[in-house]
This record gives structure tokens, sequence and C-alpha cells, in this order.
């Protein structure tokens, strides 16, 4: 007898290239065993050297999105990526609510801020900052900043252990049930050390660090290997710690594409079940 899986959520926009976006979450959903759901907020032009331009989703269509596979199919977990304008963000919270999925409800939810380009450039505009802040924050489960969002949400640089601390706390008071403050762009660190934390249990996930300039939808697929865990049951720490070890090997299984930076690839799963 067919068993149905368990269905994950991706509010994000599109990567024509293929490497991030709804294209890096469908495909990490599916490596983690989960049936991939799609609200679609934006087509972006971009390829291996970067963003070229993008359009919105009307936000009417990015809200029926959400009301038409919440309300028929049912959603055990659901993520966010780029949401672009503080209109989406705050239409999206609020279709939230009326489905049901959020830190208050049964459905998980994380919210990868997508605020920050490679080079750590703003992507967002104040008034959707403050929209994630506001609207988005309280409503999470977990979020999942890398950096360079840290700094644009809070104005804390993190240089060391201490300032990823500093960071965390600050972050906190947003709302959010946890926090995980991903040290990937702590380039002098030995070791590549995230830390997720509720204010109450703080915990310290170290991994090797990876030579390889291709890590082209890392946050992404962090974001959504972590929806894929919550979505089949884990707990936040497992969810984040199997997380933790399916980028590891996806950064480590990255390949060259293009002229620019290459996508992290989840490829290994399919010779690797387990």
């Amino acid at each position: 007898m067919t068993v149905t899986p368990r269905t994950a959520l991706t509010i994000a926009g599109s990567d024509s290239g293929g490497g991030a976006g709804v294209q890096a979450d469908l495909r990490t959903f599916f490596a983690n065993g989960v049936h991939g759901l799609v609200a679609l907020t934006a087509v972006t032009v971009q390829n291996s050297l970067g963003v070229q331009g993008f359009s919105e989703i009307p936000v009417d269509v990015v809200t029926a999105q959400i009301k038409a596979v919440a309300e028929d199919m049912g959603v055990n977990a659901a993520k966010t990526g780029m949401l672009a304008t503080a209109e989406i963000i705050q239409a999206v919270a609020k279709t939230l609510d009326k489905v049901h999925i959020g830190r208050t409800t049964d459905t998980p939810f994380v919210v990868d801020p997508v605020a920050a380009s490679m080079t750590g450039h703003a992507l967002l505009r104040e008034e959707a900052l403050e929209a994630i802040r506001t609207e988005l924050f309280p409503r999470a489960t977990l979020i999942t900043p890398n950096l360079d969002e840290v700094r644009l949400l809070t104005g804390v640089s993190v240089t060391e252990t201490k300032s990823q601390h500093a960071a965390a706390e600050a972050l906190l008071e947003f709302g959010s049930q946890w926090v995980l403050v991903k040290g990937g762009h702590l380039h002098d660190a030995a070791d590549c050390v995230d830390l997720l934390t509720d204010g109450s249990a703080v915990i310290e996930l170290s991994g090797p660090r990876i030579d390889t300039e291709n890590t082209h939808g890392g946050g992404d697929t962090m974001a959504s290997a972590i929806t894929s865990s919550l979505a089949k049951g884990a707990d936040v720490p497992t969810a984040v710690a199997e997380a933790k070890r399916f980028i590891e090997r996806c950064v480590l299984e990255a390949y060259p594409l293009g002229a620019g930076v290459g996508p992290v690839s989840p490829f290994w799963r399919l010779a690797n079940p387990q």
C-alpha cells in the first residue's frame, strides 16, 4: 500500500539558475522524503554570477497559493525564503494565521530571512526588513539568518563567539521561539559553528569548514532541510542537527556550474538514501 509522505510548503522566489529559491527547497524536500508544496512570490532573472532582476507575483496570487494547498492537501511544516516587499510579507503573515501555520499552532514555521546577497548587500528595503521583524519573526518556530542578515536585522556584527551570542539574544527579542545564528560566513574561523537557542537552551553545532567557493543555495538548503525534519515530527534541536549534517554533505558535494558560484548539491542522497 502506498504511503502518502508528509508535506512541506515553501513560500519563496524562483531561481532561474536552479541553485537557490524554490528550486533548492524542492530538491531538498525530495531528498529528505517529503512532498514539496509551493507558493511562488517572485520570479528572478539570475545565474551563477548573481541576480540581474526580478518580478514580483501579485500579492493576491501569493496568498491564494498558500490557501489552496493548505486547505486541500494540508501542510506539516512551512518555510519562507525571498518575500521581496513589505506588502507581500504582511499578506503572507495574515494568511498563515488563517490556515493555522506558525509557532502557536501544530504546524512549525521556519523563517529564512532572505535579506542579503552573497556579497552581503541588502536585498530588501527597510520597510520590508521591519515587516520581517514585526510580522514574520513573532510567528516563527525558528529563524535562520546568515551573519549578513543578522547585521541588517539587528545591527550586531558577528565576529566571534561572544558577538554570536549577543546576536542571538537580540534576535530572540523579535519574538521567534528559536533562533539559529549560522556561522558559515565567519570565514576566518577554523570550524563552522552554528548557535541554536530559545533563550533557555543554548546549543552549539560545530562542523568542518569545507574549502569550496560553490555555496549557492546553502542557506535555502539548510532551512528546507530543517523544515523537512520538522514536517516529519522532529523537535527543533533534532531537526537542526539533522539539517546540519545534511548541508555539510551538500557543500562537500557542491559542483561548479557557470562562470560564478556553483550550487550546493543534495544529489549524494540518491546514492545514499539513509
